[in-house]
């Protein structure tokens, strides 16, 4: 059976569109892996709506608040953005779990800075189910199962220290960024000498008309080129987006695109607001001048820009940061070809497109099954072994050839004595796991997992489950061992949580064949 995951998340002209958008990427990977996926979604106004017009999910909607008072009356114990929900947070609560109580799903995920601890606890008890919450403010109480938080941060524990009322699994950093399955392969940014085109998006709503601003500075820092802005049909100030648009040529809008991958890609130098869209630009290696329009948004542009992937920069009268103005970062940027280069370089070294698969992977880690290999699995085999992370593990570390691979991999799948496997999560690819016939029923075992999935937890659901298959096959009792090379701690972790013996160096393990379908 299919596991079940629920996603609580709204949308709003305030909210802006990033926290469903970013759900929306999740969604998709939880499905390619094989779950059963739904959304929870408050009618808060018509944005919501408009971005679910297309989608293929199924929506439970909550109702919609009696008036669209301009911020909710919150008590001092709730948090800074309980106004977003519109409602209290009872009064959620109380609605999302009758939305769901009929089905309680495996995971609950929370994407809302409205709740806090209280609202975690109420519908985990309720329900029964683990919750993963996603955030990056640390601004109020927490009680998840699993926390993501996908900007960059030198210690996310110590950013949450005294905020969680329980330990949760960490998912944080870039790697975790949830971003559309479009960026995995989308075509990057290629630097260039000139500046031919600047793309401006500052959030799908962009209530306080931003992205006219930052126009009037393009062209007073001297920029006559083409300008692309970027947003969607709920943007509340469209009319004035297009008038501005029309009166500074050559600049035109586009809207409601489904995702900004090519957009990302097409010009030679971006602004944008530091919400979610600043990870799908340095997916891409856009060189991207950032501005930090909210709260949250002021601890993501300095560390970033800390870091090189962005420069940061400030509008006049903006009250969020001490920056540099917009219009003197662009003046430097423009003539400065180098400088873009290595804003492009470093950005796209911190994400790679893969994000909302490595979260969607942990989470349904469980539910992981093998089949056995076939000939077309040989280039994703090689791949994975010829890594430097796998092969730093590997007893024969060199790296091996493709004519090789492919004589050995007949031979494999050929030879009596010799089970190969590939993991999977739906169509997801994870890892490999192999066993080799030794003398007196005794089969030695090794695996390993896509590099770039390393860390989520999936190593002993690998392991464990060709330890099943293999059983099934057989229908005896067998002992599996396993060699372990010195220094290799992650590998002895995973051998002594699946209950071998033995260690540091060798491991054994009794198997019996398993009665579940006799």
């Amino acid at each position: 059976m299919a596991a079940r995951v629920s996603i609580r998340v709204d949308a709003s002209a305030r909210m802006g569109t990033g926290h469903l958008k970013r759900c929306l990427a999740l969604a998709d990977a939880l499905e390619a892996a094989g779950a059963e996926v739904g959304l929870v979604v408050r009618a808060i106004d018509p944005v919501a709506a408009q971005l679910l017009a297309r989608t293929a999910w199924a929506v439970k909607w909550l109702s919609t608040p009696a008036g669209q008072a301009a911020s909710w009356p919150s008590s001092a114990e709730d948090p800074p953005h309980a106004y977003w929900a519109q409602v209290p947070w009872q009064q959620d609560a109380i609605e999302t779990i009758k939305a769901l109580r009929a089905q309680p799903p495996d995971w609950l995920v929370l994407d809302h800075y409205a709740f806090d601890a209280r609202w975690h606890q109420a519908v985990t008890h309720a329900l029964g189910v683990r919750l993963l919450v996603i955030d990056d403010t640390a601004d109020r109480s927490l009680a998840a199962d699993a926390l993501l938080d996908h900007n960059w941060h030198a210690n996310h524990r110590a950013k949450y220290a005294g905020r969680l009322l329980k330990l949760p699994r960490w998912l944080c950093g870039p790697r975790f960024a949830l971003l559309s399955s479009a960026y995995r392969d989308a075509r990057r940014y290629q630097p260039q000498a000139d500046v031919r085109s600047i793309g401006i998006f500052m959030g799908g709503t962009d209530p306080g008309g931003i992205s006219m601003r930052v126009l009037a500075a393009c062209r007073d820092a001297g920029f006559t080129g083409e300008i692309e802005i970027a947003t969607t049909s709920a943007n509340p100030k469209l009319a004035d987006l297009r008038a501005a648009c029309a009166a500074s040529p050559p600049a035109h809008l586009t809207i409601d695109l489904p995702d900004l991958a090519s957009f990302f890609a097409r010009h030679d130098l971006q602004i944008g607001a530091g919400g979610g869209a600043t990870w799908e630009r340095c997916c891409i290696g856009a060189p991207t001048i950032a501005l930090a329009l909210t709260n949250n948004q002021t601890a993501v542009v300095p560390a970033l820009a800390q870091l090189g992937a962005v420069r940061a920069a400030s509008l006049p009268g903006s009250a969020m940061s001490d920056d540099p103005p917009l219009t003197t970062v662009l003046v430097d940027l423009l003539d400065d070809a180098p400088a873009r280069a290595r804003l492009a370089k470093r950005a796209g070294a911190l994400v790679d497109g893969r994000g909302a698969q490595r979260v969607a992977l942990h989470l349904l880690a469980a539910t992981l099954q093998v089949r056995p290999a076939i000939h077309n699995d040989a280039e994703q085999l090689l791949q994975w072994r010829n890594n430097s992370k796998v092969r730093a593990m590997s007893i024969q570390g060199d790296e091996i050839a493709l004519s090789d691979h492919l004589d050995w991999l007949s031979r494999a799948l050929t030879s009596p004595d010799r089970w190969l496997m590939v993991g999977h999560l739906g169509e997801y690819p994870v890892g490999s796991v192999r066993f080799d016939r030794m003398a007196n029923d005794q089969q030695k075992v090794s695996l390993y997992l896509d590099p770039d999935l390393l860390g989520l937890g999936l190593g002993p659901h690998l392991l464990l489950a060709g330890e099943q298959a293999l059983a099934k096959r057989l229908g005896r009792h067998f002992t599996v061992r396993a060699t372990v090379l010195p220094g290799n701690t992650a590998s002895q972790r995973l051998f002594e949580t699946c209950g071998y013996h033995g260690g540091p160096l060798q491991y054994a393990k009794s198997v019996e064949p398993s009665h579940e379908d006799s």
